[in-house]
């Protein structure tokens, strides 16, 4: 988008016109118009196909007819994660130093008297000034400026809050560290504490946690986010008075379609406990808790077990409802052997499955490719190593609804030991 097409997306014929056409194919529309010279053509297609995107992903500010452009609305925090820093903050006055779109900023604004949006590039936060008339943030300061500037330019302790979601794509390659990307937490990290007491900072969900500390000395706590079982990102809380504390670790569950939170909190040093017999039901943790390396504690809370000593992969006698992560029924379970794997399969008429593994010496591929198993959203094969190290197969299915379930069968000889 440039910014004459944007001055004429404000257009309310524009506008109206992008409504209109919501349903069509981007493609089709800009083929169909490609000779109205005096339309935006190539930018209203851009604009359908992310409001397409939008109605995923912001699921209740894409009924405001909001603007985006394409990388920015991939960058953007979905709506669930940016409802969830929302409730980690509130004060007088928040300064979000890589605005973007605005979808974090319009629900900080909902715990601040005052919020200052700063984004270094003038079409974004001419789009974001747009969003925000359309999402009613009159209490919204835009400055198109670079952050760090900007932030140097304010009184100390001037800010209740800041927030940065620094740019990790530079020149076309991404990066994962902080101090590669922009702006420089690391570097900046003494400025943002004269500005605020605290900080919130948005990091890759493939960052190394371990060593965060000695980075960001005033880190107070790490947040692992997931949505719908998927890792979104990493949320560094930092605060003045933390620099003598130890780091907290969490892991936050988080459903896409209410206000459910479950969230896993390192304390202490919880052992692995190995189940020393098979039991009804098999878990896969949450990404977010596997991140964490937070698996102990989450069997610790539920009175689980794990299969083996180095997967986080879990069992239990009961069926453990909500479960922070995915649960399933496990009908039986096998000692891999390459010979006599395609009986079992045929025992249990498994054509097709679901396949997952860890710590297995065969991949996905060759494992579907050499039992030609098909995909299948009812059976699952989770390949790994029972208790004593063995290469095993544990078969699932979905937990039957309303707790009707067929009986666990017997351990046969071929069974692993748990």
């Amino acid at each position: 988008m440039t910014p004459e097409e944007l001055q004429q997306l404000l257009d309310p014929e524009v506008e109206a016109l992008v409504e209109q056409h919501l349903a069509d194919d981007p493609a089709r529309f800009a083929m169909q118009f490609h000779l109205r010279k005096d339309l935006p053509v190539r930018a209203i297609a851009e604009q359908i196909a992310a409001r397409r995107k939008a109605l995923k992903k912001l699921p209740t500010l894409s009924r405001l007819s909001l603007l985006y452009t394409p990388l920015a609305l991939e960058q953007a925090s979905g709506e669930r994660t940016a409802r969830y820093k929302a409730t980690l903050m509130g004060g007088r006055r928040l300064l979000d130093m890589t605005g973007g779109l605005g979808i974090d900023t319009i629900f900080f604004a909902g715990v601040f008297q005052e919020v200052v949006y700063c984004e270094r590039d003038s079409l974004l936060s001419a789009i974001a000034l747009h969003n925000f008339r359309r999402a009613g943030g009159a209490h919204i300061e835009v400055k198109n400026a670079e952050s760090v500037e900007l932030l140097a330019s304010y009184p100390d302790d001037y800010f209740d809050w800041l927030y940065l979601d620094p740019a990790r794509r530079e020149h076309g390659r991404r990066s994962v560290g902080l101090e590669a990307a922009s702006p420089d937490a690391v570097a900046a990290h003494d400025l943002l504490l004269r500005k605020a007491q605290r900080v919130c900072i948005k990091a890759s969900p493939a960052i190394e946690t371990s060593t965060l500390k000695t980075l960001l000395p005033a880190l107070a706590s790490i947040k692992v986010v997931s949505v719908e079982g998927e890792c979104r990102e990493i949320l560094l809380l930092l605060d003045r008075n933390a620099a003598e504390r130890p780091v907290s670790l969490s892991a936050v569950s988080l459903c896409s379609v209410s206000e459910e939170v479950v969230e896993i909190i390192r304390e202490g040093a919880a052992q692995r406990v190995v189940a020393t017999s098979l039991k009804g039901y098999f878990y896969e943790p949450d990404p977010a808790v596997i991140k964490a390396r937070l698996a102990p504690e989450l069997a610790r809370r539920y009175g689980m077990e794990f299969v083996n000593q180095t997967i986080d992969y879990l069992l239990s006698d009961t069926r453990i409802e909500p479960f922070p992560g995915r649960s399933f029924r496990l009908v039986e379970s096998v000692l891999y052997k390459p010979k006599t794997f395609r009986t079992f399969l045929q025992r249990h008429n498994i054509s097709g499955a679901s396949i997952q593994r860890r710590d297995f010496p065969l991949s996905t591929d060759a494992l579907r490719k050499q039992y030609r198993l098909a995909e299948s959203d009812r059976n699952f094969l989770f390949f790994s190593r029972d208790s004593q190290g063995r290469p095993a197969c544990f078969y699932c299915v979905k937990p039957a609804p309303g707790g009707a379930e067929a009986p666990f069968l017997p351990v046969r000889s071929e069974a692993p030991e748990c």
